[in-house]
């Protein structure tokens, strides 16, 4: 069930029978057909161990599961809408920042500290992101939201990317993340935050960063 831009904040997905489609609660803006919205209370195709979890972390957001025959429009918050297509790869993002995605997707909850260890869960409280974040594997599409638009960076073994971790949106691919100072520990006494810290991603995929360093 691919997605189809509407404009940069509303995208379309058909509906099947047979099928089915979740979605963040709130996104469903109009929809023609008959179309039925039902709360889903495990967190998607992660089941009821990667609700637990994020419950655990104070970190679950409310789906709907989306099933019948039509089309649906999703947006949310204005926010720009970004679709992500996987063709058997693994998509990392915050489940806030999920819109929608494909029903054949299976969904997952990673503890941060297995990418990058300890440095992994800095980077969790540190960027306000949380210690877990979700995994979307398989062949489907999914929409994520950003501020102010999405640029698309591959990240190869010869080119790592650093990222402002307010920017960070998603990564995909064989990807190692840890989080770096950009400056000493001396030097950022009595600064803010800002460009005190960089997320470093280096291995094999893309990583979707947004053109605001504002939080959804």
């Amino acid at each position: 069930m691919p997605f189809t831009a509407l404009n940069s904040r509303v995208v379309e997905a058909t509906i099947v029978p047979g099928q089915r489609m979740f979605s963040q609660r709130g996104a469903m803006l109009a929809y023609r057909g008959e179309v039925a919205f039902t709360p889903n209370i495990q967190g998607g195709q992660g089941g009821l161990g990667s609700m637990i979890g994020r419950r655990i972390a104070g970190e679950a957001t409310p789906l709907m599961t989306v099933e019948g025959s039509g089309t649906v429009m999703f947006g949310h918050g204005g926010h720009h809408v970004q679709v992500v297509d996987l063709t058997g790869d693994t998509l990392y993002v915050e489940a806030d920042r999920l819109l929608a995605f494909d029903g054949s997707l299976a969904q997952g909850t990673m503890f941060m500290g297995s990418q990058g260890g300890v440095m992994g869960m800095v980077r969790g409280q540190v960027t306000g992101q949380g210690l877990f974040t979700t995994t979307l594997q398989g062949h489907g599409s999914a929409a994520v939201m950003a501020h102010g638009g999405v640029l698309e960076l591959p990240i190869t073994p010869q080119r790592p990317v650093h990222v402002d971790p307010q920017a960070y949106v998603a990564h995909r691919g064989d990807v190692r993340n840890r989080l770096s100072t950009a400056i000493g520990w001396r030097e950022m006494i009595g600064r803010g935050s800002g460009e005190a810290f960089q997320l470093e991603l280096s291995g094999q995929g893309t990583v979707y960063v947004q053109a605001s360093e504002e939080k959804l």
